[in-house]
């Protein structure tokens, strides 16, 4: 190997690394992480309240705890004044995850996808719960579900929720 192709390889090997796709490359660093089936950004559905604050992936949103839960938001994906990004129950851990806009799950549903598209990707498996939104046993994990809001025929909002959660309806 001449002294050019070990320059070259280091280069790639620094730039993927570090996340950076050179012209002609591409990187899996780059890729967007899949919302779910186990948790998102840094944080496991089921993590303790101290082990989800070491990741050091989230804030506590003041003012928008209830007696049995806290809410977060994710550092990476800050929500408005009155919304949170997950909660965090005191008895199971973190029990729902919102996803941010432009994440999607790893069958390819994201915020926008259409009522078909959802459909199609979950097939047979899809449920409607008693309130009437949508919602999916979350592939890959027995202890939890994908739910779904929909309007105008797309979602607008999805989260990731342990099955026995207590922080939502």
């Amino acid at each position: 190997m001449t002294t050019k192709h070990i320059i070259a390889a280091a280069t790639l090997t620094a730039a993927l690394t570090a996340g950076v796709a050179l012209a002609g490359t591409a990187s899996p660093a780059l890729a967007a992480p899949a919302f779910g089936p186990q948790g998102y950004g840094g944080v496991t559905l089921g993590m303790s309240a101290k082990a989800a604050q070491a990741t050091g992936k989230i804030v506590h949103k003041a003012g928008l705890d209830s007696p049995s839960c806290s809410g977060w938001d994710l550092k990476a994906h800050r929500t408005g004044r009155d919304t949170v990004g997950l909660f965090i129950s005191k008895k199971q851990g973190v029990a729902i995850i919102f996803a941010p806009k432009g994440v999607r799950t790893p069958q390819g549903i994201g915020i926008g996808s259409t009522n078909a598209q959802l459909k199609r990707a979950y097939a047979n498996k899809l449920r409607t719960a008693a309130s009437g939104f949508p919602y999916v046993a979350a592939p890959g994990n027995a202890k939890a579900h994908y739910y779904f809001l929909l309007r105008n025929g797309k979602i607008y909002e999805m989260g990731l929720a342990l099955d026995k959660q207590d922080c939502a309806n």
